[in-house]
């Protein structure tokens, strides 16, 4: 019997969000797939999320009848998108930063974990941080706890920046800044679109300080 979340299919990737990492890392998880599972099970139950979506970098030939991977199916890179519909709109999560797609998708649920979390903290108001994980958009009114998420994904240290914001720690959103920074400036291949938000996270977190 699969361990996966009910209702949950599995997609090739379309169209990786920007550039894909160029050094990934070995994971710093020692916990196995049926872990990731079951914490995905429920995150994803937690949120009330539908049409779960994971998509990978395999064909559709790799899927076997009932939706899931073949065992032998050989992923063109580890990057892992998961997508799904939740009371605050739909949401991707694409990582790539392990150089495996489990504990790419082990990362992922661990980033809803905390952003669940980040709800403990009283900083935040129908769902801002999720909104905030997708997107940040110029000239709109975005919260800071909506940059601070931001920062935070792509820093792949979400908890990390949401408590340094409600301490008022501005070294910790420094700190996270430029980790991300490295990630998505362009000159070393990132996103430019990415790197502008990034920009622009920052700036109303300074705004706030």
């Amino acid at each position: 019997m699969s361990g996966w979340p009910a209702g949950l299919r599995f997609r090739p990737i379309q169209q990786w969000p920007g550039a894909l990492t160029r050094s990934r890392r070995r994971s710093p998880f020692e916990a196995g797939l049926s872990a990731t599972q079951d914490l995905l099970t429920r995150e994803l139950r937690a949120l009330n999320a539908k049409t779960v979506v994971i998509q990978l970098a395999i064909g559709e030939t790799d899927l076997r009848n009932d939706g899931l991977p073949r065992a032998s199916a050989r992923p063109e890179h580890p990057g892992v998108i998961l997508s799904l519909e939740s009371p605050y709109g739909p949401l991707s999560y694409p990582c790539d930063t392990f150089t495996d797609w489990q504990s790419n998708l082990r990362g992922i649920a661990l980033a809803l974990e905390a952003l669940r979390k980040v709800d403990r903290y009283g900083v935040t108001k129908n769902g801002e941080q999720y909104r905030g994980w997708r997107q940040i958009e110029s000239g709109g009114s975005t919260s800071v706890a909506e940059a601070a998420a931001f920062i935070g994904e792509h820093a792949d240290a979400i908890e990390e920046a949401i408590t340094g914001m409600r301490m008022g720690r501005k070294d910790f959103t420094e700190t996270l800044y430029r980790r991300a920074a490295k990630k998505l400036h362009p000159d070393v291949g990132g996103d430019p679109e990415l790197f502008r938000k990034l920009q622009q996270a920052k700036a109303i977190l300074d705004g706030a300080s």
